[in-house]
């Protein structure tokens, strides 16, 4: 979408998502000329397949290599393509397209580098197991990189070019995003952080590869380890 000759790119990882894929490009087509990346990463369902009847910028990882990995494929090709701002959010539908504008606004205007778009600053439906995960998730973030933000793990944010292009982080799982959280802080980009609107449904909740209990133990399990190697 170009707001004031700003070219604004939309990155979409997606893991077995055929069921919800085609709605969740629609909507975000729908709600501006964004440039939409979606980056299946490894599927063993027809998310790939239905990818290809949209018009997007759709690529393939052979296998699945995480969340993680999925975004920085993303992410690389929309700074190839020239983008000025790159929007990432989730392929399952939770993300609502309609915050996009509300969330590159400070990028736009020069106030910020990075927006991390937070459930928590309006929680309102949130489930309750879901808000003390991310409280536990925002506390390790803090201890572990020295930065403190309202929602660690939130998949919906949007980075400047300059912040795409330094954010460096090898993590390719859900721990990716402490990680840019710690790239942040070491790189000294500002950033902000927007309320956004968050639709869990039977299908986003019930699917294995998101971050629940067990995943979000594997992530710190990860985010420990990485501090020792």
């Amino acid at each position: 979408m170009r707001h004031n000759d700003v070219n604004i790119g939309v990155v979409i990882p997606a893991y077995n998502e055929g069921e919800v894929i085609a709605s969740v490009v629609d909507e975000v087509a729908g709600s501006g000329a964004y440039s939409i990346i979606v980056v299946d990463d490894g599927s063993s369902d027809d998310t790939f397949e239905i990818l290809k009847d949209q018009k997007v910028l759709v690529l393939r990882h052979r296998l699945n290599r995480g969340k993680g990995a999925a975004v920085k494929t993303g992410v690389m090709a929309a700074n190839r393509i020239g983008v000025d701002i790159v929007v990432t959010l989730d392929g399952d539908g939770q993300h609502d397209p309609n915050d996009i504008p509300r969330l590159v606004e400070p990028i736009i205007k020069g106030e910020a580098d990075v927006v991390l778009g937070s459930r928590m600053m309006n929680s309102e439906g949130m489930p309750r197991v879901k808000v003390i995960a991310n409280y536990i998730g925002n506390f390790f973030t803090w201890l572990f990189y020295g930065i403190l933000v309202t929602d660690s793990q939130s998949g919906f944010r949007a980075y400047s070019y300059y912040a795409a292009k330094i954010i460096d982080t090898k993590a390719d799982k859900y721990e990716y995003d402490s990680k840019v959280i710690r790239e942040v802080k070491n790189n000294r980009l500002r950033f902000k952080e927007i309320p956004i609107t968050v639709r869990y449904t039977e299908y986003s909740m019930g699917k294995p590869q998101k971050q629940g209990l067990v995943n979000g133990l594997k992530t710190l399990y990860r985010m420990v380890w990485n501090l020792f190697v």
